[in-house]
């Protein structure tokens, strides 16, 4: 027997995104880490399911669970403004693996200044691909931006990461293990501006309920940068400040000092362990598709979009990216 689809909408969002519990639900879904491991073929047929679902015309026998896991699919590796496919390491699916690997190491080696400096220089460039991927991709960002926006970045936690090991040297030992985060959260206040610069210059796209684009807004920009600012921060923060607390007392076991080539790899591993949770519920902190109202905009916006619609459009929308 045949599932009706008659009534089915493949973009109507499976859990309430108004909510928090909905939002960390959905971001579960798509930043499974799971997905980076489906084949190329894959991905290019769940695009095809989603593209004939939204026109209609999915082939019959077609069941909804098919239809659900090609959208997760879909959601995980292809850009919600472009549609175009994402390159695998920048994908908020590739979060989980990659993050654990550079977070545990920078973890394990925050003690010598050239571990530090690589470190640094490794995530920061995870952090410039994973920004520019998740961007919103209606404001096109150049190289010479790109270029500025990464050495920027990597120049202020380095900087960062080395000022607080000069001044922590004579600090208990965990306020060291600390360096890294303050290093990270302050790249991040940096480095995803910067990648975003073009956002902040021109201004975000803002549609009204009917997905029609009715300007660009600075102040938009602003909001929706900030928002990634703080949910990035947020999915660094427990596993950067809790981990070396429980590393500071494992490696005080008897046992533990006899293994310490297995520091690092159980510093990785329990990395993963905080990113698997801290992902989606980082990402589900801001509805990725936020609304703000008209008053809020640049008074010459407001202007405009009075003059075109009178009253009839309260409130704007727009992809703040991730």
């Amino acid at each position: 027997m045949e599932a009706d689809l008659s009534g089915f909408n493949i973009d109507a969002p499976r859990w309430d995104q108004c909510t928090f519990l909905g939002r960390v639900k959905h971001f579960f879904n798509i930043t499974d880490p799971r997905t980076v491991l489906v084949p190329e073929r894959e991905l290019d047929w769940a695009k095809v399911m989603v593209e004939k679902s939204r026109m209609g015309v999915v082939p019959p026998g077609t069941q909804v669970e098919q239809l659900l896991y090609a959208k997760k699919l879909y959601d995980s590796a292809f850009h919600p403004d472009t549609g175009d496919k994402m390159n695998v390491i920048g994908r908020m699916s590739f979060q989980v693996p990659g993050g654990m690997i550079i977070t545990g190491f920078m973890l394990q080696f925050y003690r010598t200044m050239p571990a530090v400096i690589f470190w640094q220089w490794v995530n920061q460039s995870f952090n410039a691909l994973v920004n520019y991927t998740n961007r919103n991709a209606a404001s096109p960002t150049s190289v010479r931006q790109m270029a500025l926006s990464y050495i920027t970045a990597t120049t202020t936690a380095v900087a960062t990461a080395v000022g607080m090991n000069m001044l922590t040297k004579r600090a208990p030992p965990l306020v060291g293990r600390w360096v890294p985060f303050a290093a990270v959260a302050a790249a991040n206040c940096v480095n995803i501006p910067m990648m975003r610069q073009q956002e902040l210059i021109q201004g975000i796209c803002v549609k009204d309920g009917n997905h029609n684009e009715i300007g660009h807004s600075r102040r938009a920009a602003a909001i929706g940068i900030t928002q990634v600012v703080i949910s990035r921060i947020t999915m660094a923060a427990p596993g950067m400040i809790l981990l070396p607390v429980i590393m500071e007392r494992l490696e005080k076991l008897r046992f533990m000092k006899k293994v310490k080539v297995l520091h690092a790899p159980l510093q990785v591993l329990l990395s993963g362990c905080f990113l698997i949770f801290m992902v989606p519920v980082a990402c589900g902190l801001f509805p990725q598709k936020c609304e703000l109202p008209v008053s809020y905009l640049e008074p010459e916006l407001q202007d405009a979009i009075r003059a075109k619609y009178g009253e009839l459009v309260p409130y704007v929308y727009f992809n703040k990216g991730l």
